[in-house]
């Protein structure tokens, strides 16, 4: 008697679904409201970024390798492991998705595998871009892109949500020898230890750059033919992280939206799309 088996796409979806639920709850309740291929492909897309950079943070032996390996995909080489084979098939799917942008990304992935050390506001943005905005660009790809300026507005929108995780999570950053807040910023807001001194200051600078970002990725809302609602919502409940930082002034606790709190963000996304 056969045993039936699992299709390999079913396998990796499901893996994909859990992967997006346990580690990016706003992300995944957004991506709810995609159409079902869609969102299907989206768990997919996100479960290979998430592969690689957790291969990253956990300082895995491969790391360097798999980095390579995926580059060496977005240059045109077959795909040798699960995430090429994954990049392969939605690319196949969607033409217009930027390789590059896979290029990129792998590069800003291996900027963490040493101690991170940022100098500017311009440097920053460079690496924002590199591991969030390429998966805006990429993600504009697969909604349908209405002009060019949609592609620029979704790297806005990626950069805007990396600074947004970067000031969650500079205590945990720093415990990993990880400080992406820049040299320069943290000289002008008068902080010399960002485990000591007021903060106040500098985040006040950091989270008015991160909104004109957001700002500008707004717009890629009103470019894309599918997921309007979604991608909207995605902002406005990450944005909101930006807000929760600021009622907790000075408070070194890692800002969270309540999860009672996003339901009424989504409203509100809906009420003002």
């Amino acid at each position: 008697m056969a045993v039936a088996t699992v299709p390999r796409r079913q396998t990796d979806l499901l893996e994909a679904v859990a992967t997006t639920r346990h580690h990016a709850h706003t992300f995944a309740l957004a991506t709810r409201l995609l159409p079902r291929p869609l969102r299907n492909d989206v768990y997919l897309l996100y479960m290979v970024c998430r592969t690689l950079d957790d291969l990253v943070d956990e300082h895995h032996p491969e790391a360097a390798t798999r980095l390579r390996q995926v580059a060496a995909w977005a240059d045109g080489r077959a795909p040798l492991g699960r995430e090429e084979r994954i990049l392969d098939d939605l690319f196949g799917r969607y033409p217009g998705m930027p390789r590059e942008a896979i290029a990129d990304f792998c590069d800003g992935q291996a900027y963490d595998l040493r101690p991170v050390r940022m100098e500017n506001e311009a440097e920053l943005d460079t690496y924002a871009y590199r591991v969030a905005g390429t998966v805006g660009r990429l993600m504009v790809a697969m909604l349908g892109p209405l002009s060019a300026a949609a592609d620029a507005s979704g790297r806005a929108l990626g950069i805007a949500m990396q600074r947004t995780n970067i000031l969650r999570d500079i205590d945990e950053d720093l415990g990993n020898g990880r400080i992406y807040v820049p040299a320069e910023t943290l000289r002008l807001a008068h902080v010399a230890d960002l485990r000591r001194d007021d903060r106040r200051l500098l985040l006040r600078i950091e989270i008015a750059i991160a909104d004109d970002w957001y700002d500008h990725g707004m717009a890629v809302v009103h470019q894309v033919r599918t997921g309007r609602f979604a991608v909207r919502g995605a902002a406005v409940m990450y944005r909101e992280i930006l807000r929760q930082i600021e009622r907790q002034f000075p408070s070194p606790n890692r800002a969270v939206v309540p999860a009672w709190r996003k339901p009424a963000l989504l409203a509100e996304a809906f009420l003002h799309g």
